[in-house]
């Protein structure tokens, strides 16, 4: 016995400790992932406790099982943002309930232990729903969303909410956090953990902070009636009323219930918001086969090429990579995806996904000489093929691929590994242009004019996916061995 309870001990504490150095917001195939575990595990954990009949644990389980719905696949379960807080938050939740309660009785269930062992599962930390949080925010702050709007499809209870509200507070983003603290007062029940009072004082300082006095004043005074418990007797409440809502009409006072309109470039163009003269400009471009200039490997398989715009040249090639080569480059990054990072080594809210560089092997390998073959460009001295997928909210805000230095990135080639329903493209803020992900396509532009510059117009970004879950693959291609694939020119015209 003592043997069997050392290694429930010894189990119990990889659980509670592993997940401390891992991260599951900012991937959302990684909550899809912990999301299959979790219900394997429960399945295998109920045959253990039906075979010993431990009966003050099958009620338990069965709630817990019927939580994670056998009808909804992985992939489903994450594609809306706000479903995927709920599920990173429940998992959360349920994990350290089944650390506490349930774990100790895995010595009863030795016939098991393998498998069990097997379904390990790490605990999201509290950073983790945080940063969930954090990203719902972002997708309303870029696509101009209303708690209501953002939970048409999925709703949160009360204590939901709250959190969401709080994660805003404290990231000064006041006008948001009033908002949720609002939406949650309207969904307050008796099983909320959140009270009225936590509310009212919240929504009065959001809306201080933010500079809305007047509501600020009006949650002041019902936070004050609750206190001292006199709101439905107290006669100056009628003054109050007449009072506050004299001082809403004041135009020095901002409305807090209206989101701003006023966004930048990159914004707007995530929400699709395209220029007339745009459209028409990218209408007039052109569609052909090509042979990468007569490659001898694309003679008899010439590739689809799009012009998407001409200045920069933005290239897109439809149906480069199959659907198996994708599942084969998901499955060998995901046990090795972490943190995205920028510049060197710095992790930052700049970029919310996960990534990693895959050395090659037969599949990555078939793949890159696709793209040299493609592009004409040498592949010699460019970067490991880069694998990433995003997060909750997740984007890659407004940057350059390449700055001012030695063996810079010539170029850089965008594998689509995913369609995206609603966001997640890829935008130019500069000349104005946005790209649709497409599953299977690829887009191709030079960083560099001819002469070795920067193309300042190259700047772009990965937009918040809105609804779905997006991959994408990156090839950079360095400046060194294509000294006679792309000439030099002293313009910075080409």
């Amino acid at each position: 016995m003592a043997v069997k309870e050392l290694r429930v001990f010894i189990v119990c504490f990889w659980i509670i400790y592993s997940a401390a150095g891992h991260e599951f917001f900012s991937s959302t195939d990684q909550i899809a992932q912990l999301y299959g575990k979790m219900k394997d595990f429960l399945k295998v954990f109920s045959q253990c406790i039906d075979a010993e009949n431990v009966e003050t644990m099958k009620s338990v389980l069965l709630n817990l099982l019927l939580s994670y719905s056998d009808s909804e696949n992985h992939e489903e379960a994450i594609r809306n943002p706000v479903a995927a807080y709920r599920l990173l938050r429940q998992m959360r939740n349920d994990l350290i309930f089944i650390e506490k309660h349930i774990k100790p009785n895995l010595y009863q269930c030795e016939e098991y232990q393998d498998e069990l062992d097997a379904k390990l599962l790490e605990i999201p930390q509290l950073e983790d729903v945080d940063g969930a949080a954090s990203g719902l925010i972002r997708l309303q702050e870029i696509y101009k969303l209303h708690p209501e709007d953002i939970t048409k499809e999925t709703s949160l209870n009360a204590d939901e909410a709250y959190h969401v509200g709080l994660v805003a507070y404290d990231e000064g983003k006041f006008q948001h956090a009033f908002l949720w603290f609002l939406d949650s007062l309207d969904r307050l029940t008796e099983y909320s953990t959140t009270t009225e009072e936590e509310l009212l004082h919240y929504l009065s300082s959001s809306a201080y902070h933010f500079g809305s006095l007047p509501v600020a004043i009006y949650f002041g005074q019902q936070l004050l009636n609750l206190v001292i418990n006199i709101f439905a007797s107290d006669p100056s409440n009628d003054e109050v009323r007449v009072q506050l809502n004299w001082l809403l009409h004041l135009q020095s006072n901002p409305d807090i219930f209206t989101l701003n309109t006023e966004s930048s470039n990159y914004e707007a163009l995530c929400r699709g918001e395209v220029d007339e003269r745009t459209s028409k400009r990218q209408r007039a471009l052109s569609c052909r086969y090509s042979t990468g200039g007569g490659n001898p490997r694309l003679m008899y398989a010439p590739v689809k090429e799009e012009v998407e715009w001409d200045e920069p040249r933005i290239i897109r090639y439809h149906d480069i990579i199959s659907d198996r080569e994708i599942e084969i480059l998901k499955n060998i990054s995901r046990p090795q995806l972490s943190r995205s990072q920028i510049g060197k080594g710095t992790v930052s809210d700049f970029r919310t996904s996960q990534s990693v560089f895959l050395k090659e092997d037969y599949t990555v390998a078939r793949i890159n000489q696709r793209i040299a073959d493609i592009t004409g460009l040498s592949i010699e001295s460019s970067e490991y093929l880069h694998v990433q997928n995003y997060g909750i909210g997740g984007r890659y805000e407004p940057h350059y691929d390449a700055w001012d230095n030695e063996n810079e990135r010539i170029a850089t080639f965008l594998i689509y590994m995913s369609d995206v329903e609603i966001g997640g493209t890829t935008v130019f803020p500069k000349v104005g242009v946005a790209l649709q992900p497409e599953k299977g396509s690829a887009v191709f532009w030079y960083n560099l004019h001819k002469s070795g510059t920067v193309d300042l117009k190259t700047e772009h970004a990965g937009c918040p996916v809105l609804m779905g879950n997006k991959w994408v693959a990156n090839k950079w291609i360095h400046e060194y061995g294509q000294v006679f694939r792309r000439p030099c020119s002293l313009s910075d015209r080409e």
